[in-house]
């Protein structure tokens, strides 16, 4: 631990870096949450730290979340709705600044990383970074991969779309096996309009990673809709506490929903053990549950 919060936030800092830079050897995507816990784990918060804002988020916490914007003006690390990624910067900068004094004297002046900086060598049991591809060869295997992306979404919707209707097919062939009589046709289910986005905003959205609570029109508060079952969620890890929270509709306060669904009602409270917690949203009845 450093002597002071300032030192421990930078080093949390790095920590940062190199827990995402230890998921691209592993292929695994990190939503900020995870890496910020991972790094307050590896670099402990001391007793003024822990001390609880509003909202009830640790100080060391909300520092953190604060003091990534450095990373992001670095150009080492990239916060996207899907989670964070750490650039090919940020990780030759685990390299060019592992001291830690090197490493907050690079941040806080802008120091570039050197051009001839190797990406870190992945250890025993990692398999190394891959090397980008350039020009045509990158252009083909984003488009190949893409596509195989495509191919499968559209593979598993099939077979989830085909197998009702044969089951629906099965169970009419046998009624009218049993009653053969003119059946009504059955109106198909009309299609749900769903907004552009819909957000999570409450009191921890700084812990997804957000620069701030309580605001809908950041990246790291929106939900991803589950096209098969018009379901928007959202997944965190977050410390055990009571925490409030709305839905609300394309990042604005024009239209949300609280309690039970209710539009711009009381906000809707969850009291989290600690760990995973999942949102889910459905803008077809307004439900809001979580687990």
């Amino acid at each position: 631990m450093g002597a002071n919060a300032a030192e421990n936030t930078n080093l949390r800092l790095k920590a940062v870096l190199d827990v995402l830079t230890e998921g691209v050897w592993s292929g695994e995507k990190l939503n900020a949450g995870v890496v910020l816990g991972e790094a307050i784990a590896r670099v402990p918060l001391n007793d003024k730290e822990r001390e609880l804002l509003s909202g009830g988020i640790p100080r060391g916490h909300k520092a953190l979340t604060t003091a990534s914007a450095k990373l992001v003006k670095a150009g080492w690390l990239i916060k996207g709705r899907s989670g964070w990624t750490i650039t090919e910067d940020g990780q030759r900068a685990t390299v060019a600044f592992a001291d830690p004094a090197a490493f907050t004297a690079a941040l806080d002046a802008g120091t570039p990383v050197p051009a001839d900086t190797p990406l870190p060598a992945a250890p025993a049991g990692h398999s190394a970074p891959k090397a980008a591809p350039h020009g045509a060869e990158k252009a083909v295997k984003a488009v190949e991969k893409v596509a195989e992306k495509v191919a499968d979404t559209a593979t598993k919707l099939v077979e989830e779309a085909v197998a009702p209707v044969a089951k629906a097919v099965r169970k009419r062939k046998a009624v009218d096996k049993a009653a053969p009589a003119e059946a009504e046709a059955v109106p198909a289910e009309p299609a749900v309009e769903q907004p552009a986005e819909v957000a999570v905003a409450g009191d921890f959205n700084v812990l997804l990673g957000a620069p701030a609570n309580w605001a809908p029109q950041y990246d790291e508060s929106q939900m991803q809709l589950d096209e098969v079952d018009q379901l928007w969620k959202l997944a965190a890890d977050l410390p055990a506490g009571a925490y409030s929270f709305k839905i609300a509709i394309n990042r604005s306060w024009d239209e949300n929903y609280g309690r039970f669904g209710a539009f711009d009602g009381a906000n809707h409270e969850v009291h989290h053990r600690g760990g995973p917690l999942v949102i889910r949203y459905d803008h077809r009845t307004r439900d809001i549950v979580t687990e």
